[in-house]
């Protein structure tokens, strides 16, 4: 049984973590499976967006494997953390929306994954925490630094620091999750959003996203210039003429992605 499957459905890729005995929870197995699957993604130009959520009701991703984590060196560990990391920064910055469906448990690695990903929709049933203290150890798969950017230095310090779980309301209140729906509507709001974001421009689309990401690292004077650059290469393409000339016709864009 492979633990990722992947579907291919009107240009939505849906990666689903199959691992429901387990809470879904991120072995090396897994790890690299779900790294071939995000190549893939990047090479092939009719993946437009991506859905990743978690096989079962119970989980998203639960975490990282203990059984595998309790083995570990120093300098495994250290290593391990650094594979996770790399992971969730290629998916981070995939050049396509990946959106999370949380049908579960989001802790630890399971959060950290989430939070690497475009746009998170939560499950009302989800729980989301980084309980790494609780085993004598820190986040290791970018939980100290992408929780703080999403949900402000006090909250990323309470959470990592008490271990605590909170619910999908809770989660959506402080801003880790864009939008909380029924366990029975996730599915669908995933691929909504998705096909909202497909019937936009491409090239715009993805130059937004890598003005976000890289702009947080940079001084605000910075991430302006660099916002300017990315204005200026969308003004040469094909999808901007198209999307002026349709909303002066009062007509809906058909976008090429040049």
């Amino acid at each position: 049984m492979s633990v990722v499957l992947t579907e291919l459905s009107e240009r939505i890729l849906t990666i689903t973590i199959n691992r429901p005995e387990k809470l879904n929870a991120l072995s090396s197995e897994v790890l690299s499976a779900l790294a071939s699957s995000i190549d893939d993604a990047r090479r092939n130009s009719e993946i437009g967006a991506l859905i990743l959520t978690g096989a079962g009701e119970k989980a998203f991703v639960a975490g990282a494997d203990i059984g595998e984590l309790s083995r570990l060196s120093p300098i495994e560990g250290r290593d391990h953390s650094r594979k996770g990391q790399a992971l969730f920064a290629h998916l981070e910055s995939l050049g396509k929306p990946v959106i999370a469906a949380i049908n579960g448990f989001a802790l630890g690695g399971g959060c950290e994954l989430a939070m690497a990903c475009t746009i998170r929709i939560a499950s009302r049933s989800a729980r989301f925490g980084q309980p790494e203290v609780n085993l004598g150890i820190v986040p290791g798969y970018g939980g100290t630094q992408r929780l703080a950017r999403l949900v402000g230095e006090g909250r990323a310090m309470e959470l990592c620091l008490t271990g605590d779980q909170i619910t999908a309301d809770e989660a959506w209140r402080i801003g880790l999750v864009n939008k909380v729906v029924e366990p029975s509507e996730l599915l669908a709001a995933a691929r909504e959003m998705a096909k909202k974001i497909l019937s936009k421009g491409p090239v715009a689309c993805r130059m937004t996203m890598e003005a976000v990401h890289q702009g947080l690292g940079m001084p605000l004077e910075q991430g302006l210039d660099l916002e300017s650059n990315l204005f200026g290469l969308t003004a040469a393409t094909s999808d901007m003429k198209e999307g002026m000339t349709a909303f002066l016709e009062k007509r809906k864009p058909v976008f090429k992605g040049c």
